[in-house]
């Protein structure tokens, strides 16, 4: 992949950002193929009050009202986690080309733990994957957001 450059930080920034207001932090962007963001979210449950709120799910709808199409080929999605199954399926139904996302998740995620979605043969398109890109940072963000609301409840 010569000239590659990876987008995890602006990924990472959504995530801080969403640890700052109360939620789990979870950042997503979504590129262009022509290298330019189209949007970036962070997850948004709790102030929403709504479950599908996801930074993956939240990222997509915004890149795909500025495509005009619920389709981004030749896009890219860049994420903090592995993306649990509702949003591993959203970014096949959105036919992104590439995923990376930074940190797994053993517990809910959809990719390469868990449901793994892009392995069954009712997924209709399965992007590129690439994991582990800033891994320990989004490790320790998660850690320390989940540490802090234990603090929090006395547990």
């Amino acid at each position: 992949m010569s000239g590659f450059r990876s987008f995890m930080e602006a990924a990472l920034d959504e995530a801080r950002a969403a640890g700052a207001r109360g939620e789990v932090p979870i950042g997503a962007v979504v590129v262009a193929p022509d290298g330019a963001v189209v949007a970036r979210a962070g997850n948004r449950t709790r102030e929403l009050s709504d479950p599908t709120a996801h930074a993956e799910v939240l990222a997509l709808r915004a890149a795909c009202a500025v495509a005009g199409s619920e389709r981004l080929p030749g896009h890219d999605i860049y994420v903090t986690l592995e993306p649990c199954p509702m949003c591993a399926a959203a970014i096949s139904f959105a036919r992104v080309a590439r995923l990376y996302y930074a940190a797994a998740d053993p517990k809910s995620g959809g990719v390469a733990q868990g449901a793994r979605v892009f392995s069954h043969p009712q997924c209709h398109h399965a992007p590129e994957i690439y994991d582990g890109i800033g891994g320990a940072e989004a490790e320790l963000l998660l850690k320390e957001f989940f540490a802090a609301r234990r603090g929090q409840d006395g547990v």
